[in-house]
């Protein structure tokens, strides 16, 4: 009796599914004898094998400016639809034109998305409007994005033609997080999206109007609170615990606005050990506050535990690690190396240094990731460029507002859909 197979090349042959179990290389594949048997949207279908047995390649598009926990959990969802998942981020430059100002350069959003854990691939430079025949392209069978939308300068759908063909899948979108708050809170410099804190009038305010165009609100611009659940951080957690023979490393701190010297140092710290197990420690937000100053950290405890838990350099996250690294912490972790950047440590409240425990053990080891960005380099850009990002958030409302109105007139009147300019 035949092992269970998946078909591939010419008619009449077929390969174990074992045989198929690790991914080849693109450039090994044997394309050409699978263009002839089926379409080319197929090709890494056939020759992807995964446990759930799926078959498919999703491939979300997306800017991926300021990269955030609602990014990942869009990919999170995204690859659960399939076994590869494939990720367009766009330029710089296309983004300034269908949206504005990008926050990071496309190296660095490359870079990021590249370090979230449910990614296979990046494609850099993927085009602003997806069609199909980049997906063919890419070899992907379908495109993934959020239940929000996406126009372009003159105010189109960007999945239009993916949509019209069948090959188009939305993701809920993840409530209480949006670059738009993101960038409103740095400005405002207001402590109130801080854990345990009161939102006041002004954020408020705020929260209603920022970016706000004269037409009125839609439902995906704008501000709305996180609420965290233990759903979500399973959901994001790995679940798995140090095995013998793994190296347990300790970093710690306030990993906000979790961006691309945060990845590199952890990239950095992962490759220390030939079997590595990183533990994160996240600071509560009063804690970060008392060293860092003004309203840091811009995103709070809960929302920092999800962008830490994306990270495939990140195997586990202590949420509201003590700021003094104890023996107690070490001794329950089984910790053999302690990590810390070229950032200034900050004495305790004490005034003792809090990594003087691993120091007297020997464990303690400083990492230069050669990246010098720093969340205070990120608020900078922002503050610079306020004007641009304000005006960029009216933009887009008003693009999205014009797109739900003709689409309303659309359902009203579907004779005249031919007349509705989008």
């Amino acid at each position: 009796m035949w092992p269970r197979v998946r078909w591939c090349g010419e008619p009449g042959t077929r390969l174990p599914l074992k045989a198929l179990a690790q991914p080849r290389p693109r450039e090994q594949l044997p394309v050409a004898a699978c263009q002839r048997l089926h379409p080319p949207h197929l090709r890494f279908q056939l020759l992807t094998a995964c446990p759930q047995h799926r078959d498919s390649a999703p491939c979300p598009f997306h800017s991926y400016d300021m990269v955030h926990y609602g990014h990942s959990n869009q990919l999170r969802q995204a690859r659960a639809m399939g076994d590869y998942l494939i990720v367009g981020v766009h330029t710089d430059e296309e983004i300034s034109k269908h949206k504005g100002p990008p926050v990071f350069t496309q190296e660095e959003r490359y870079k990021m998305v590249r370090a979230i854990k449910w990614v296979d691939e990046v494609v850099p430079a993927a085009p602003y409007v997806t069609t199909l025949e980049t997906l063919d392209k890419y070899s992907c069978d379908f495109c993934v994005h959020g239940d929000d939308i996406t126009l372009t300068v003159d105010g189109r759908d960007t999945y239009e033609e993916v949509k019209q063909a069948g090959r188009y899948r939305e993701c809920r979108r993840t409530q209480g997080v949006s670059t738009t708050d993101l960038v409103g809170r740095m400005l405002l410099v207001t402590k109130a999206h801080h854990s345990c804190e009161e939102m006041s009038s002004e954020y408020r305010e705020y929260a209603d109007s920022f970016g706000r165009c004269p037409g009125g609100r839609n439902p995906w611009t704008g501000v709305s609170q996180f609420l965290q659940t233990s759903q979500k951080i399973i959901q994001f957690a790995s679940g798995k615990e140090p095995q013998p023979g793994e190296t347990v490393i300790y970093v710690a701190g306030a990993f906000d606005l979790f961006h691309i010297g945060h990845v590199d140092f952890l990239e950095k710290v992962h490759g220390l050990a030939e079997r590595p197990y990183v533990i994160a420690g996240l600071h509560f937000d009063q804690e970060v506050n008392h060293y860092k100053g003004k309203n840091y950290p811009i995103m709070n405890l809960h929302e920092r535990t999800l962008s830490v838990l994306a990270c495939r350099y990140v195997s586990e996250v202590v949420i509201g690690a003590p700021y003094s690294v104890t023996a107690e912490l070490l001794d329950h972790f089984k910790v053999d190396l302690v990590c810390h950047g070229k950032t200034e440590i900050v004495p305790d409240k004490d005034g003792s240094d809090p990594y003087q425990e691993p120091k007297r053990r020997g464990i303690f080891c400083q990492i230069d990731s050669g990246n010098d960005l720093t969340t205070d380099l990120i608020v900078q850009r922002i503050i610079k460029n306020r004007l641009e990002y304000e005006a960029r958030n009216q933009k887009k409302e008003a693009k999205e507002l014009a797109f739900l109105e003709a689409r309303r007139r659309q359902e009203v009147h579907p004779e005249r859909e031919s007349d509705c300019d989008f």
